[in-house]
């Protein structure tokens, strides 16, 4: 049996500069909902063509424009839905947290570790870099924060139906959650982003790795770029 699912990163948010995203507590901008909707409108026309059905219960990370993604992914899917559509928050779904730092400036941080003799100088990539893990109360890796992300997807699929399931959250989470599952290589994290309310589609068959079969990878142009 095969198990469907659609990883879909949150539209642009009220971003704090030079702050990591961590657990960033903004919504949406208005042009961040309109391009989300729009790109429901096109995942719509996908379902439509194929004959796809979408699981009531739509996953979504605990941050606000991850919420209010999947609002809008409810509003433009309502005809494909198997049931009444709802929203299960979790926080399986977030991005890399940071811990007791969250929210303050890259300059802050490293600011912090500069003043407790406790704590190493981070590597300059400290940021992007997979396995690095600040060290504070709370924080994680980016490769951690995948590893959460990975086994609620594999928890899903261990019950799931040949509908396909909504899992809406973040980009660097979710690319490293693709390395875990095997869509993606461990080297392709780096080369790759995600678009903006943009739903990637894999399928698993046989307990095979997650083939796509909708949407697309970003070519990341720049490295270190906020998701």
């Amino acid at each position: 049996m095969s198990a469907k699912f659609a990883l879909i990163r949150h539209g642009a948010y009220e971003q704090l500069s030079q702050v990591p995203s961590a657990l960033q507590p903004f919504p949406l901008t208005v042009e961040g909902a309109e391009e989300v909707r729009r790109q429901a409108r096109l995942f719509a026309e996908w379902l439509k063509e194929t004959g796809h059905t979408v699981e009531p219960v739509v996953a979504s990370s605990t941050l606000l424009r991850a919420f209010q993604t999947a609002e809008i992914y409810i509003d433009e899917l309502k005809d494909f839905f198997t049931s009444a559509p709802s929203i299960q928050s979790t926080f399986n779904l977030c991005e890399r947290s940071v811990g007791a730092v969250a929210n303050l400036t890259i300059e802050e941080i490293e600011r912090v570790l500069a003043l407790d003799p406790r704590f190493d100088v981070p590597p300059k990539d400290w940021k992007s870099d997979s396995y690095y893990c600040l060290p504070f109360d709370g924080a994680e890796s980016l490769n951690q924060a995948g590893e959460r992300v990975a086994k609620q997807i594999t928890a899903w699929q261990e019950k799931a139906g040949e509908s396909i399931k909504l899992f809406i959250g973040h980009g660097a989470a979710f690319r490293h959650a693709a390395c875990h599952l095997n869509a993606i290589q461990f080297n392709d994290i780096k080369k790759l982003s995600m678009f903006y309310g943009h739903p990637v589609v894999l399928e698993f068959v046989e307990n095979q790795a997650p083939r796509q079969i909708f949407g697309d990878w970003k070519q990341r142009q720049i490295q270190d770029v906020p998701d």
